[in-house]
């Protein structure tokens, strides 16, 4: 038999020899020979073991193969993964092939050590879970991968382990080999590495902590570069790449580090390299976090993105997690247990933002004035959405009336104010992305025999005539009444209600009815205060875009100005400069002509990234010269007694008087920034179909810029100094 295997080509035996291995433990994992010729291609043979433990792998080859690598280990491990391990090996010269077509090696002995390290080598792991709603509803449809992470001083690699898609309960699982064992070069090849800002973060203040410790330049992937200052006396060539740093000398370079770089066990707690030590190759098991996306707001939205902080460090076997998904995620709904031909008005801007009973003036709420108003006197502007809490029955289309706060008559709302909505859906299915889609749902005119009516069909109608895929569920906007668009409104505070009508064919309704409160004998009626703001105003003049160049927004809304700047009572022009003597003043005017402004401050900036604040310093005092109170914040005006009272502070013209030498604490020039903030609530889009409220966005700034301590006084115009008169009279 060898001999005709021999006549046709090359062939190579690899004995084995596991005799030291007993009886009932050989039958635990069956073993698999790989060899590497130096062309790079693999091939491998499962070795079948006989009850001593021997046996023999055989490799053809047409052609003499030439140098040969052999390695041994676990069957389950992969070509690539055995060829890149710390295993059992041997080497076959290109030599030893002169004169033979056939070539047996020296057995390959398996020791206990390697056996039992095989077993640990590649495993199985698996990952349960679900991904909910912080309100605990599932969240479905959504694609979970698993990573390993790592990471050596800022530098982080991921490697994906495993993905599965979320079913209609929102669980997963994830089963995914781990294999450990490689050579420490194959982690800095194969692996991937990116800087991580969060851990430089963590590692920066320990560094500042003695301001003698310089870094070299920093790559984006990991190197010994950023350590040459610290490694000039040591010897070390930190311009070698890391993989060719064999992995004994990098823990002599961590020592050495260690006795330059301050002590910090939170560093070491964090399992940060040098204060920790490094040996990712041995780590058979892995450290996991998650990062979750789903089609459903708009493709590939990342509802879950973990950190190095959230790392799960030696999982368990089986791994039961839960991730809550941020707001991005579109949650399974919890069907309304309220039906009827009625309406219960639930919540504004989103099924979690505000709800109604939150806002002053409406059913339910602790208050009834300052009416309108959402919690800490906020009101409302631009695309605010309304939603409901129950289903409709009998309830195929309906209208939004707006009350008349003079006739107190009800009537529609401005043109445009109802704006077009759309809702979104997915389909479970077994296996792959879900299906999902958008359903718009548009303002129309329909008549009742006597007059027009906007209305908009309602989705429990539109689901009886046309309906879902099967087993489609909303996941977007099921609820939605309908978005206001606010800018529609003069600023002020409304009252609406909603009116139901039923299907009349032919394009017209019947039967309108005010909805009641659901159990109840009453209009179910809802309050809002509006207050929007324009901007590229021109009263607002100068400021950018309408003058370029400035900072200062065209609004009034809020309004900011530094009117005058003194240093000892001499006034600083644009781009000025001046020594340190005496106080700074700064007259300035933070103002809101709604009423509405929540706070302001003023900061300057010097050098590299220095800040702070000149309101809270020690010798810093405000002074109110107009307005309704200094503040500086809503909080403080309304118990100032200058006539700020809830809901409204308009703000006015104040004073700040601090010691320059406080204000500027060293010779450099300075940025004076006034930035202020008005109350509210701004409603916008987003995604597929989603509505949303952000607080406190509307802003405006001005800023000054002077130089303290830097230079001689300038000569002031009209005025010459003694020198240059000399050299006048002289020349005259």
């Amino acid at each position: 038999m060898p001999e005709k295997a021999a006549a046709s080509g090359f062939v190579l035996e690899v004995p084995v020899d596991a005799s030291a291995i007993s009886a009932d433990d050989l039958k635990s994992q069956a073993l698999k020979v790989v060899v590497k010729p130096c062309d790079g291609e693999l091939r491998s043979e499962i070795v079948k073991l006989r009850e001593n433990g021997t046996g023999v792998a055989r490799f053809s080859f047409t052609r003499s193969p030439g140098a040969l690598q052999v390695l041994i280990g676990p069957e389950r491990a992969e070509d690539a993964e055995l060829a890149a391990s710390q295993t059992i090996t041997t080497s076959v010269s290109a030599a030893a092939w002169a004169g033979k077509r056939q070539l047996a090696v020296e057995p390959l002995r398996v020791s206990p050590y390697y056996w039992w390290w095989w077993l640990r080598w590649c495993r199985e792991f698996t990952i349960r879970g679900r991904v909910v709603c912080p309100d605990g509803s599932p969240v479905p449809g959504a694609e979970v991968c698993a990573y390993d992470v790592d990471w050596w001083w800022w530098w982080w690699t991921k490697q994906e382990v495993g993905c599965a898609v979320t079913d209609i309960n929102g669980s997963f699982d994830i089963t995914f080999r781990w294999c450990c064992g490689f050579w420490p070069w194959w982690w800095w090849r194969y692996r991937i590495w990116e800087f991580q800002p969060e851990l430089a973060q963590a590692i920066a203040p320990v560094l500042e902590r003695d301001p003698r410790i310089r870094l070299g330049r920093a790559e984006n992937v990991p190197g010994l570069d950023v350590f040459a200052p610290l490694l000039a006396r040591a010897g070390v060539d930190t311009s070698r790449p890391l993989a060719s740093v064999p992995a004994g000398q990098l823990e002599q370079i961590r020592t050495t580090l260690l006795d330059k770089l301050p002590q910090a066990p939170e560093l070491a707690a964090l399992r940060i390299w040098p204060w920790w030590p490094w040996w990712p190759w041995w780590d058979c098991t892995p450290d996991i976090i998650f990062r979750v996306t789903q089609n459903c707001h708009f493709p590939g939205a990342v509802i879950v993105d973990e950190g190095y902080a959230d790392t799960r460090w030696d999982i368990s076997d089986p791994l039961d997690v839960t991730l809550i998904a941020n707001d991005l995620a579109c949650c399974r709904p919890k069907p309304p247990c309220v039906e009827g031909d009625c309406i219960d008005i639930s919540s504004v801007c989103s099924d979690e933002y505000l709800s109604i009973d939150s806002i002053a003036g409406n059913r339910g709420a602790a208050s009834a004035t300052p009416a309108g108003y959402a919690p800490g006197d906020r009101p409302f502007s631009e695309s605010i959405a309304v939603l409901k809490a129950n289903t409709f029955v009998g309830v195929d289309y309906y209208e939004i009336e707006v009350q008349d706060p003079v006739t107190l008559t009800w009537g529609p709302l401005p043109a445009g104010a109802c704006e077009d909505f759309c809702r979104h859906w997915l389909q479970p299915v077994p296996i792959g992305p879900w299906p999902n889609g958008d359903v718009q749902f548009k303002w129309q005119v329909r008549s009742d025999g006597m007059n027009n009516h906007l209305v908009v069909e309602s989705r429990e109608h539109w689901e009886a005539t046309v309906g879902l895929p099967p087993l489609a569920f909303w996941t977007i906007s099921e609820q939605l009444v309908v978005p206001i668009d606010s800018t529609k409104f003069t600023d002020g505070t409304y009252t609406f209600h909603v009116v139901g009508w039923q299907d009349a064919g032919g394009g017209n309704v019947k039967n309108g009815h005010v909805l009641p409160v659901c159990g109840l004998e009453e209009p179910d009626e809802w309050v809002l205060t509006f207050d929007n703001r324009i901007t590229n105003d021109p009263a607002a003049l100068p400021c950018s875009p309408l003058l370029p160049g400035l900072v200062h927004l065209c609004t009034l809304e809020p309004t900011t100005e530094l009117t005058s700047i003194t240093i000892g009572g001499v006034a600083i022009p644009e781009c000025g400069t001046t020594d340190l003597t005496g106080n700074l003043e700064i007259d300035f005017t933070a103002a809101d002509p709604d009423g509405h402004l929540l706070e302001y401050d003023i900061t300057v900036h010097w050098g590299s990234g220095h800040v702070q604040s000149l309101l809270g310093l020690a010798g810093a005092t405000l002074t109110r010269n107009t307005g309704d109170g200094q503040g500086p914040t809503y909080a403080a005006a309304l118990g100032q007694g200058f006539g700020a009272a809830s809901p409204t502070w308009h703000g006015g013209t104040m004073t700040l008087t601090v010691p320059a030498s406080e204000a500027f604490p060293e010779p450099c020039c300075y940025l004076i920034r006034l930035e202020a903030w008005k109350r509210h609530h701004v409603g916008y889009r987003f995604g597929s179909c989603g509505f949303n409220c952000e607080q406190d966005v509307y802003t405006n700034v001005s800023e000054f810029t002077v130089g303290v301590g830097v230079c001689e006084p300038p000569t002031v115009i009209g005025r010459v100094a003694a020198a240059e008169s000399a050299v006048v009279a002289e020349a005259g």
